[in-house]
């Protein structure tokens, strides 16, 4: 291993990280973490502090899970590999897909389709819609309609259907059929409402009227996380949702719920659609079905849709996959992650545990008048950065990332994403973690 003088000198050097400039990288190396214990991450100079993003979003079950590592370590043994296109399998992936359609029946979906991670899953849940309207005689449903704000993944498909400029821009022109609409974000919208049911109703009034601009007959499905969030965390009103599923029932639009980052209980329910009492046609989930310990993804089918391409003639025949769908090993600690999230029930702790971190912001916001909204669902939190509260101006993301590395000082690993600063620590935190990680932000904002 190699002595950490040499990981200092070759930091940002020679790998160019997701998501940031490599020239920056160079010149402002990132934090280099090597251990981690329970909800806690270590740098190399032994720093410990409280993970308040749960790597990234995925580590519901924390960083010390013996029975996922045991699992993956058998896994190794028995099979490390072997191929789960048409022909051959393995039993891990049959396991899995038989856990996976009991979890999700409340949901209304039962056939699970296998990636390496959730921009596989987007692009394979976009690719499965439009196919189903081609089985179905009607191949002009091309169309894909998302939300502002929304965040689907890095490949073409979902920079295409996001809903920020910023992952989008450098890779134009993207994929010809997407539109937007405004999310029900009630700090910021175009009707300049705030009382969140009525939004509900601006919102999904304006997906209508989008579908029949366009043409519903030529719309193949709309997608949406149930909670936004890498776009800042926005929760919808309890009846938006609902709202979606009517609109796309009556024009015939699949409803694709993007659940890389809610699935699994981040919400406080199972699932984010369970969350808000609707079942999608299909679900996109990645992250924490392995509990971030091993890259996976999956696609969740419902009855209806797999019956479609089940009964169909050679169109019917799904065409795309990737090497690691199905990975053996993906599949034991998949398995192994879901079994250990049927025990531990996570979803029952990320409910009181996120209204303490929630509650905790808020008195925050009363202190200090950089912090311009706070909102939240379960343990996905986020903090709305400004530097004029009435102007409701965003912070200067540079400003906001001293806020960042203060609280890191202070005892947090906390994540900003422009002026927005979002929470998603694992969903075993304890009141102690969530009294750590607020602590931390106090600090954070004491600079600013």
């Amino acid at each position: 291993m190699k002595d950490s003088n040499f990981l200092k000198e070759n930091n940002g050097r020679y790998f160019w990280q997701p998501m940031g400039h490599p020239g920056v990288a160079q010149t402002t190396p990132p934090i280099i973490f090597n251990e981690a214990d329970g909800v806690d991450v270590i740098d190399i100079d032994g720093h410990r502090v409280v993970d308040a993003v749960g790597g990234l979003w995925n580590v519901n079950l924390g960083y010390s899970n013996t029975v996922i590592k045991d699992a993956m370590k058998a896994q190794i043994d028995a099979l490390p590999y072997y191929s789960a296109f048409k022909g051959t399998t393995n039993d891990k992936a049959i396991e899995l897909s038989y856990l996976m359609q009991e979890f999700f029946a409340p949901d209304g979906l039962s056939r699970s389709f296998f990636t390496s991670g959730g921009s596989d899953s987007v692009e394979v849940a976009l690719k499965l819609a439009r196919q189903y309207h081609r089985i179905k005689g009607h191949g002009a449903r091309t169309k894909f309609i998302s939300l502002l704000k929304g965040y689907h993944g890095t490949h073409f498909g979902g920079a295409s259907v996001n809903g920020n400029a910023k992952f989008r821009n450098s890779y134009e022109p993207l994929i010809a059929g997407c539109f937007h609409v405004p999310a029900p974000y009630t700090y910021r919208n175009p009707w300049n409402e705030s009382d969140p049911e009525k939004l509900a109703q601006l919102a999904a009034q304006a997906l209508d009227d989008e579908i029949t601009f366009q043409g519903a007959n030529t719309v193949a499905a709309f997608i949406m996380e149930p909670v936004l969030g890498a776009g800042g965390v926005i929760p919808p009103h309890p009846s938006y949702m609902g709202l979606v599923r009517e609109i796309c029932d009556r024009h015939g639009v699949l409803l694709i719920a993007d659940e890389v980052i809610t699935g699994f209980g981040r919400t406080g329910d199972p699932s984010g659609v369970r969350h808000w009492g609707v079942k999608p046609d299909l679900m996109t989930l990645a992250k924490a079905i392995t509990s971030g310990y091993f890259p996976f993804g999956a696609v969740m089918i419902s009855d209806a849709v797999a019956e479609v391409f089940e009964s169909a003639d050679a169109s019917g025949s799904v065409d795309t996959g990737y090497t690691y769908s199905g990975h053996p090993i993906g599949a034991a600690t998949a398995v192994a992650t879901l079994n250990e999230t049927n025990r531990i029930a996570p979803w029952t702790n990320a409910a009181p545990r996120g209204a303490e971190l929630k509650a905790g912001l808020q008195e925050l916001q009363l202190e200090h008048d950089v912090i311009g909204d706070v909102r939240g669902e379960g343990l996905m939190c986020g903090m709305e950065l400004v530097s004029d509260r009435d102007a409701k101006t965003p912070l200067d993301p540079n400003e906001a990332m001293r806020f960042q590395k203060a609280a890191y000082e202070a005892g947090a690993m906390i994540r900003v994403s422009g002026h927005n600063v979002l929470f998603s620590p694992p969903l075993i935190v304890s009141s102690n973690d969530i009294d750590r990680i607020l602590t931390a932000v106090k600090a954070g904002l004491g600079i600013l």
